[in-house]
């Protein structure tokens, strides 16, 4: 199977399984990927998704270029169209928290996919690159109008304009990735973190996500109103007696992490 998923504790660990490939994301991957996340968005013991590649060499190297240079219409068939056949849309469909573990390059391609992740985990082993005009193809993921948003307009365009690898040690300097850690830490510290994102009430989950990438898209105003209009209803539902009980949750919560 070119794609195999692990399901505890509310925590559903996806992984793109073409090592041999370097989890290149071939047509069949690239479908097989976009149901998974389809039926994990539908499954409700499932609150949060990891994904991740198998072995240690790549994340996923990108679109299949051997495919490319011999199937017609395969990279036409790669740009999107609907999230029922496209990982990137399905992804950006999904309602709940997925955490990036990037255990090695995240290229061209698979630098899309990391950028369509909520959070990124980088291994020291994790490398990150844009060579589509090295290719002589445009982006169709999103990446021209992510990456900038994330490290920068000039670090983009850097990285664009050259196809220059970015290690991991940097990434995290530049802000696109939350953490950088040792390649034995790294699906121990995913799932961490994925256990605590799925303590929370998955329909406030669901919610916040939402509130934070459309105020993303919204000028600093615009986005202050989406978060009184989305928030009014559900905070007025609120009882005294749920917010006592959070309360003592978290203040145990922080008594445990000090």
């Amino acid at each position: 199977m070119t794609v195999l998923v692990e399901k505890a504790d509310g925590v559903a660990t996806v992984t793109m399984n073409r090592p041999e490939a370097m989890n290149a994301l071939s047509i069949a991957l690239r479908r097989e990927l976009a149901a998974t996340f389809a039926a994990l968005d539908a499954d409700d013991e499932v609150r949060v998704i990891v994904l991740t590649g198998a072995g240690t060499r790549a994340f996923t190297a990108g679109l299949d270029l051997k495919e490319l240079a011999s199937t017609p219409g395969a990279l036409g068939a790669a740009n999107p169209t609907s999230a029922k056949d496209d990982p990137v849309l399905a992804m950006e469909a999904c309602r709940k928290p997925i955490i990036g573990a990037v255990n090695g390059v995240a290229i061209t391609g698979g630098f899309e996919v990391a950028l369509a992740c909520d959070v990124l985990i980088a291994s020291v082993n994790a490398r990150f690159a844009d060579t589509h005009a090295r290719v002589g193809i445009l982006p169709g993921w999103g990446l021209s109008a992510k990456l900038s948003r994330a490290i920068g307009l000039m670090r983009a365009k850097e990285l664009s304009l050259s196809g220059n690898f970015l290690d991991a040690r940097t990434a995290y300097e530049w802000g696109l990735v939350n953490r950088v850690v040792e390649v034995d830490d790294l699906a121990p510290a995913a799932r961490k973190l994925a256990h605590d994102m799925a303590s929370i009430d998955p329909t406030i989950s669901r919610t916040y996500k939402k509130l934070i990438d459309d105020g993303d898209k919204l000028s600093a105003g615009e986005a202050r109103r989406l978060e009184t209009e989305t928030t009014k209803a559900l905070n007025a539902a609120v009882t005294p007696d749920s917010i006592a009980e959070r309360r003592q949750q978290v203040q145990a919560r922080g008594r445990s992490q000090g």
